[in-house]
């Protein structure tokens, strides 16, 4: 076997002339194609890009000079309507008080299921003006029986709590809510409050919430603010932290203190029953149908409020592949979205024009599309491949400036956490990548996974176990072949970069690789104790 080996069969000489033939005619085709396909192609990409950049930077300053305004004018939610304590009257009694339908939705939560239960059931209302559903679409028994024990507790302490279930899950969370609408007493209620299985309200949320909407009949939604309970758990959370403060301190408040309106959250919000009736209800053709339901509200002419001092606690995923789902959902559903209603919005003859651009370029097109794809194309590819193209330039400005002044607007809403903005900025670029595959899916309905609802996995007692447990535990890896090969790609053109270059793009390149290269082994997040 020795005599026919490797060498025998293709010399050393051959095997290098076949590889230095190929290297040769890779040059020479891309010499060819370089200066009549390649240089025109990047150059417009590079235009478009910087194009998205400045529609992204100017609406970040926008943002910015509103918020400066808000808080020069002291213009908070109480000074803008009209809001008074409620109190008990001897005459009357409760019946001073509203009815209110409390909605908990819930798919195989056998970890938080608790936590939103027991929160809500300690709400200061008269019990006799409250109903709480419990909206189980589990599918594991052993969990609905979990679920339905813990009911039936609180039932026993008096508390007026009802658990609902379905045949089937048909439109996910959209449909349970709708179905827990068609209860004859949720018929009986003025205003119906949402929190998903692990939000945690504090007792007084519905006596800070509730006025707003009694004493302005034009509000449809009232708006909490999210705070969270594992922010520190590690980078990712922090990450996310980073991202979800600067949509409430900065979006949500934009949007409620200048047009009325922002895009509900789906959870922690108080909406009026009517507005929903007159807006068609609860739709699940995307998967953001808070959104969904959002916008048709507020095409009908109903206002909308974000009230930050109402903060209600949750959990931040802590797993990446939670994560990477969870992202997904909000990348993909609001460009779907924004595909099915854009001639709606259009046509629409209740709202004032500046309402309409704001929703259609401001909400959709700058936040919802163009801030996913012009991260991932110009920094990812468009940055990297003028490297290889020396023929291309990309403005200082573009590439440096206005990427650095974005980022230090950004930390606005976690002033705690800027010394991560590095780091920010390096994950940011890595859950681009998928999101901008999530916006094209959406934008196109390309693929299954447009409709695709996975819940986002919560942890709860299994991070307070984590805590405790001492058994030693391994890292869980799972390689992702798509960070990997773009973390390859960057790394390539930084090294070429700091051989040929002249930019010092290397720099960036190679850190931006190795930040693919961490989260393409799956490195990242918390790691779950088997419990």
């Amino acid at each position: 076997m020795d005599r026919f080996s490797a060498t025998t069969l293709l010399p050393d000489g051959l095997i290098q002339g076949t590889a230095d033939d190929i290297s040769m005619q890779m040059v020479l085709i891309w010499g060819q194609i370089k200066k009549p396909l390649i240089v025109p192609l990047l150059r417009i990409a590079v235009v478009v890009c910087l194009i998205m950049s400045l529609m992204l930077f100017m609406e970040r300053v926008y943002m910015g000079i509103v918020i400066m305004f808000m808080k020069l004018l002291g213009r908070k939610p109480e000074v803008r309507y009209k809001w008074e304590p409620l109190k008990d009257d001897t005459e009357l009694g409760h019946s001073a008080y509203p009815m209110i339908l409390v909605q908990i939705p819930m798919y195989n939560e056998r970890e938080v299921y608790k936590l939103s239960i027991g929160a809500v059931c300690d709400l200061s209302w008269p019990a006799d003006r409250i109903f709480i559903q419990v909206l189980d679409d589990s599918t594991d028994y052993t969990i609905k029986q979990m679920v339905e024990l813990e009911v039936q507790r609180w039932a026993n302490k008096g508390i007026n709590i009802r658990y609902e279930i379905r045949g089937n899950r048909t439109g996910y969370k959209a449909g349970a809510l709708k179905e827990g609408l068609k209860h004859e007493y949720a018929k009986r209620c003025d205003y119906v409050v949402i929190f998903d299985a692990d939000f945690q309200p504090e007792s007084d949320f519905l006596r800070r919430t509730i006025p707003f909407l009694m004493y302005n009949p034009e509000l449809a939604l009232v708006q909490a603010r999210w705070i969270f309970v594992n922010a520190d758990e590690c980078l990712l959370t922090r990450m996310q932290e980073m991202s979800l403060d600067y949509h409430f301190t900065v979006e949500q408040e934009v949007g409620s203190s200048s047009h009325a309106f922002f895009g509900f959250n789906g959870t922690a919000g108080v909406w009026r029953i009517a507005s929903i009736n007159e807006a068609g209800g609860w739709k699940d053709r995307t998967t953001v149908e808070d959104m969904d339901l959002s916008i048709r509200a507020s095409l009908k002419g109903w206002k909308f409020l974000y009230l930050g001092t109402a903060q209600v606690k949750n959990e931040l995923p802590s797993t990446l592949n939670a994560f990477r789902h969870q992202q997904h959902r909000w990348s993909c559903g609001p460009a779907n979205l924004f595909r099915k209603m854009f001639k709606e919005i259009i046509t629409n003859k209740k709202v004032a024009i500046w309402k309409k651009i704001y929703v259609i370029y401001n909400f959709f097109v700058v936040r919802k599309i163009v801030g996913h794809i012009v991260t991932f194309i110009f920094y990812c590819v468009v940055l990297p491949l003028s490297v290889l193209v020396p023929e291309v330039e990309v403005p200082k400005w573009g590439a440096v400036y206005v990427p650095c002044i974005i980022t230090i607007l950004n930390a606005v809403g976690t002033p705690r956490s800027v010394h991560l903005l590095f780091y920010w900025i390096l994950f940011e670029n890595v859950m681009s990548l998928h999101r901008t595959k999530a916006t094209f899916i959406g934008l196109f309905e390309a693929g299954r996974s447009v409709n695709e609802w996975i819940v986002t996995e919560k942890l709860g007692d299994a991070l307070k176990a984590k805590a405790t447990t001492k058994a030693p535990r391994k890292p869980r890896f799972r390689l992702h072949l798509l960070e990997l090969f773009i973390g390859a790609f960057l790394f390539f053109c930084g090294c070429y970069d700091y051989m040929y270059g002249r930019n010092y793009y290397f720099i960036y390149l190679i850190i931006q690789s190795i930040a693919f290269f961490i989260v393409g082994i799956g490195y990242v997040g918390t790691i779950v104790p088997n419990t």
